[in-house]
């Protein structure tokens, strides 16, 4: 155990130099190139951001990853799934992707992992057909997941400091089980996040943009079901899983459900931009934006080790499953209440200045 945990430690702090490193490095390469978050209607920040930051956060994990010298294993497929949706993210913040093409790569990327082993156990004992109704779940799950990760990214710091605090109990977790890889992979994304928070906190010098909320959303979704299917924590009853799969994973769940009845509400599309998230309403609240993901990281950071205790069994799974929906409900709809500018029907201005006409230049001083 002591070895594993030697390995563990090494492994993070390998990741958090070349994520801090690689972070300076990519906006350096941002900046140059003009891959430059502009300021718009739909966002905070006041002045154009690099958004190249979620490919330090993937490269650097991988990297610190493969040292460890992982194997042909359930993580490495995570880990591989990660890159390949990390890279669609990529696409998407330079060329904009289509929605649908996002999806169904998302989709097969998460049916992938389900046919390397890493899926939920729920209907497993009615043969095939309970196998194939576990990887449906287990994909729909991944993909929701990956995506409200992808809304949650609106506010410096944020994503990362959630990711931050979730991660580490489910490297617990793993390493409780005796998942060594799992926890390796774990340990080196939460060094990850550290390193890339040294460049995203408020205010931030650098966004992760799509390619790395997407990346943080696939590899702890997809964690999350590993860890909750592994040795003692197999099998388990579906409320235990239940309050597991919600708890480690609340602030996202909780911002996303925020975000969908806000922009039913407005008469808008779901995956619209607006500042009508949660942090967006803890800003409105008072909040400086440092303070704001201090909050959203506690939040999540309680959340995930009440998650800890429903998958270990050392709570009654069904009052924290009652209890934390019934806590997310309040939340969302308390949300409503605060008052943010709320998304609208018009045509949003480009993400950066490639999109703009011909011959603009962004001015390298204006630049965070």
């Amino acid at each position: 155990m002591i070895g594993t945990l030697v390995a563990v430690a090494v492994d993070g702090g390998l990741a958090f130099v070349l994520v801090a490193c690689l972070t300076a490095m990519m906006r350096r390469i941002a900046i140059r190139h003009r891959l430059v978050d502009q300021p718009r209607s739909d966002r905070v920040h006041a002045t154009a951001t690099p958004y190249l930051g979620g490919v330090a956060i993937a490269g650097g994990t991988a990297v610190a990853v493969g040292a460890a010298h992982p194997g042909a294993s359930r993580t490495l497929a995570i880990l591989v799934a990660g890159i390949a949706v990390c890279l669609l993210g990529l696409l998407d913040d330079l060329r904009r992707a289509n929605q649908a093409l996002r999806l169904a790569t998302e989709a097969l990327a998460a049916a992938g992992l389900a046919c390397a082993g890493v899926h939920l156990n729920l209907l497993a004992g009615d043969g095939a057909v309970g196998t194939a109704g576990d990887g449906a779940v287990t994909v729909a799950w991944i993909v929701v997941i990956t995506n409200s990760f992808n809304l949650l990214d609106n506010s410096d710091g944020a994503a990362a400091a959630i990711a931050f605090a979730s991660a580490p109990v489910l490297a617990v977790l793993a390493l409780a089980a005796g998942q060594r890889d799992a926890a390796v992979l774990l340990a080196a994304l939460t060094a990850g996040c550290a390193g890339f928070l040294v460049h995203n906190w408020p205010p931030a010098q650098i966004f992760m943009g799509d390619a790395g909320s997407l990346f943080l959303g696939f590899v702890l979704s997809s964690a999350t079901v590993l860890t909750c299917d592994t040795g003692d924590y197999a099998h388990r009853p579906l409320t235990a899983v239940a309050a597991a799969l919600l708890l480690l994973t609340f602030v996202p769940v909780v911002d996303t459900w925020t975000v969908l009845l806000s922009r039913k509400r407005a008469g808008c599309r779901w995956n619209q931009g607006g500042t009508d998230h949660l942090a967006h309403r803890l800003r409105a609240l008072g909040l400086r934006a440092s303070h704001t993901a201090i909050v959203l990281s506690a939040s999540a950071t309680v959340a995930a080790v009440l998650g800890a205790l429903a998958v270990t069994g050392s709570v009654p799974a069904g009052g924290l499953l009652a209890g934390a929906v019934a806590t997310g409900a309040t939340v969302v709809l308390l949300a409503q209440k605060v008052a943010v500018r709320r998304p609208t029907l018009a045509v949003p201005r480009p993400r950066h200045d490639l999109d703009a006409a011909p011959g603009a230049r962004q001015d390298p001083a204006g630049v965070r």
